[in-house]
């Protein structure tokens, strides 16, 4: 039995469901790739939204990168996303939900001692008619935040 959606999430329910489309990432230390990509937003009745988001080489469908996380409203239009990597870091981001648009900016990166030296990431999530569409801009020490990765999704439940 699916579980109730608890009404503090009304303001992100846009993003529910599963996802499915294709991304690109660039960042001048790597060549431009392409990706495909499926997110996930669910949630089990408490306030907060499940996230989970994995990504698969186009070519050859080889797993490229995965994150898991949770976001949750805070009040008058505040989020916070907490996100772990398995590259080795955790971000808590904070943000706010505007109509059909969640900007969120990282306040906080937890790094082991071999991850690489991310220092800040902000993302985008926005709705364009029926399609989902992100951006994430990402800094490394020593580095202002550029872009890195950019998608556009549909709905695939």
């Amino acid at each position: 039995m699916a579980a109730e959606l608890n009404p503090a999430l009304t303001p992100v329910s846009f993003l529910l469901g599963t996802w499915r489309g294709e991304g690109e990432g660039q960042y001048p230390s790597i060549k431009p790739f392409r990706y495909r990509e499926e997110i996930r937003f669910t949630h089990n009745g408490k306030p907060f939204l499940i996230y989970t988001q994995r990504t698969e080489a186009i070519d050859t469908g080889q797993p490229m990168h995965g994150e898991a996380g949770y976001l949750r409203l805070v009040g008058e239009g505040r989020v916070e996303f907490v996100i772990a990597q398995p590259i080795g870091y955790a971000e808590i981001s904070l943000g706010r939900v505007d109509g059909r648009r969640v900007d969120v900016e990282c306040a906080s990166v937890g790094r082991t001692p071999t991850a690489k030296p991310v220092t800040s990431i902000s993302r985008s999530f926005w709705m364009d008619g029926e399609t989902l569409r992100y951006e994430l801009k990402m800094g490394m020490e020593g580095a202002a935040a550029l872009r890195h990765l950019t998608g556009s999704f549909r709905r695939s439940d």
